[in-house]
Order: structure tokens, then sequence, then C-alpha cells
């Protein structure tokens, strides 16, 4: 799992690159209510802002640590968006992407890197 400094994760797996706010982001937005997540298909760059959370404290943003294609996102999100708050690395994952640019992965923070920057 690889960790951007705007407190998005994305992880590898057998579906392709999973992205999602890491747990400390969720906490500081409070109880998520509603999700603008992208949609399947789309190209996006590193950067860009793909989603939309509104939680009961405020809106925010959320970019996308890597480069690619949208292959999925969480449906379960759009009936419980709480998911993330309650497991924001886990089963509270926004969507995956087929990874164009390794090399954006790996300039991403590991998780040491990304703790010492929480503190």
């Amino acid at each position: 799992m690889r960790f951007s400094e705007s407190h998005e994760w994305v992880r590898k797996d057998e579906r392709g690159s999973v992205v999602g706010i890491t747990d400390h982001a969720q906490s500081e937005l409070g109880e998520i209510v509603f999700i603008e997540l992208p949609k399947v298909g789309d190209e996006i760059k590193a950067g860009d802002a793909v989603c939309v959370l509104e939680s009961t404290k405020a809106a925010a943003d959320i970019y996308t640590p890597v480069s690619g294609k949208i292959l999925c996102v969480n449906e379960k999100l759009k009936e419980n968006p709480s998911l993330i708050n309650a497991k924001a690395e886990e089963g509270g994952w926004l969507f995956t992407i087929d990874m164009s640019d390794e090399s954006e992965y790996e300039a991403l923070l590991d998780a040491s890197g990304y703790a010492n920057q929480t503190t």
C-alpha cells in the first residue's frame, strides 16, 4: 500500500489498483453522508479530482494518486457511504484503476513515510 500527501491510498491486488482515503482522512472529515464516485471507463491523471465526499463537517475533493482508466467503483458506498468511516482502508475503498504508469506508484509514500507526515 502506498499513500499520497493528500491522504489517499493505493493498493495493488487481483482487481487492479484499488484506491481509497486513509483512516486519518476519514477521521478528519467526520461522518461521511454522501459520495460522488467517478465513472467507469474514465481516463484520469495522477492528481486529478475524481470523487467528492460530503460529511457532516465539510465537502472534500478526493484526488487520484495514480494515472489510468477507472475499472470499477465501490457501488456499496452509494447506499452506505459510512463504510468509509468504518473501514477506510478496507471495505471503504472508492474505485479500482488500471494504472498506466508504475513509476507514479513507486513515487508515493510508504506506510512509515505517511505516518511521519500525519504525526
